[in-house]
């Protein structure tokens, strides 16, 4: 059982109070941001004594507009949609609007995956886990059995719609849509800098390289085969909400986080998923790639925002860690104009009493 699951019968603590990082809603260092976004650290909520939803309701109620609530567990693992884990989860997301959290749609927890051997065989990089994150909490989406949810594991309330298990934001009004980068939102909670900018071609073919995940933050159940393109656009991939506004780690931390991957026996194409970032690390530096279980619709995708089959297929020699991190600004693909800011001078800092 689960520490928040403990905490449902706890009394009401009173006078305390929950901190909470907020990005609001309009026009923030150039980019829409479509609704209020705050960030939570479960560890707070469990220091207060209350539960993950009561958190949510009290946050809820000082967003007046519409809005998303992202909690996470700093000490738990996570995957991304290419299957490089990291280190920080979510444990829940909300949408709210009018101060409100919608009581059947708004609200759910994400689950905790068991230690299974027979999962790791199934799904080979989880193997990630015990080589490099053994002891800790993996949480990745919701438990597809216990609650239906839209597709793409969305909560909505009112205006509001926080889908991909809190990884993009949407105004169901307006219309506007911001991706926020699992990577990219740990950085926020741990305070660092953060690149802000459009999602750009590049990331639009990323996002794409699914892993199956029966528990999968994007799509449960295993609907997709590590090696193909989720999104099978063929030569529109790379125009796949390109121009969308979007938060991400810096280059040096996706970066790294794909190293400590291919160290512990990532393979891309065969464990691991096939985007531009992932390929373009393994390549330089001397990684294997399983190129024949990159389907030719994945390589079409590639092809069309410069990742070309023969560049892939063809070998090179490599080069050292330190060299590539020093280059890694020139080296990895990723966003458009994008700019570095300090986390706090995007989010403001909150409180509520719970």
């Amino acid at each position: 059982m689960t520490a928040a699951r403990l905490l449902e019968n706890i009394e009401e603590v009173s006078e305390m109070k929950l901190n909470y990082k907020l990005l609001p809603e309009g026009d923030v260092k150039g980019s829409k941001v479509p609704v209020s976004i705050a960030f939570v650290d479960y560890h707070d909520v469990v220091a207060c004594g209350i539960t993950m939803k009561r958190a949510c309701d009290a946050i809820a109620a000082q967003i007046s507009g519409p809005g998303a609530i992202h909690m996470f567990d700093m000490d738990a693992v996570t995957t991304n949609s290419d299957g490089i884990m990291i280190p920080g989860s979510m444990t829940c997301m909300a949408a709210c609007d009018y101060g409100r959290i919608d009581p059947e749609f708004g609200f759910t927890e994400l689950m905790e995956v068991p230690h299974d051997e027979q999962l790791i065989r199934e799904e080979p990089h989880l193997r990630q886990w015990d080589i490099n994150f053994p002891g800790h909490r993996l949480i990745l989406g919701p438990d597809p059995d216990n609650k239906p949810l839209p597709v793409h594991n969305a909560v909505i309330s009112g205006r509001s719609c926080t889908n991909n298990s809190a990884t993009e934001v949407m105004n169901c009004v307006t219309m506007d849509e911001m991706l926020l980068f699992i990577t990219g939102q740990m950085e926020v909670m741990k305070g660092k800098d953060i690149l802000w900018g459009k999602t750009g071609e590049v990331i639009s073919v990323g996002i794409g390289m699914l892993v199956g995940e029966e528990y999968g933050r994007i799509v449960p159940h295993r609907q997709y085969i590590c090696g193909d393109t989720g999104h099978k656009s063929g030569v529109y991939a790379k125009y796949l909400k390109n121009k969308l506004p979007c938060l991400a780690a810096p280059k040096r931390v996706l970066a790294e986080h794909i190293i400590l991957a291919l160290k512990a026996g990532m393979i891309p194409g065969r464990h691991v998923g096939p985007s531009p970032a992932v390929l373009t690390v393994a390549k330089y530096m001397g990684y294997e790639i399983d190129c024949d279980n990159i389907t030719p619709g994945a390589y079409l995708e590639l092809g069309d925002v410069g990742i070309q089959e023969e560049w892939v297929r063809t070998p090179m020699a490599p080069i050292s860690e330190e060299e590539f991190l020093a280059r890694v600004e020139e080296l990895l693909p990723g966003t458009e104009h994008g700019t570095l800011y300090p986390a706090s001078e995007l989010t403001e800092a909150r409180s509520v009493e719970v």
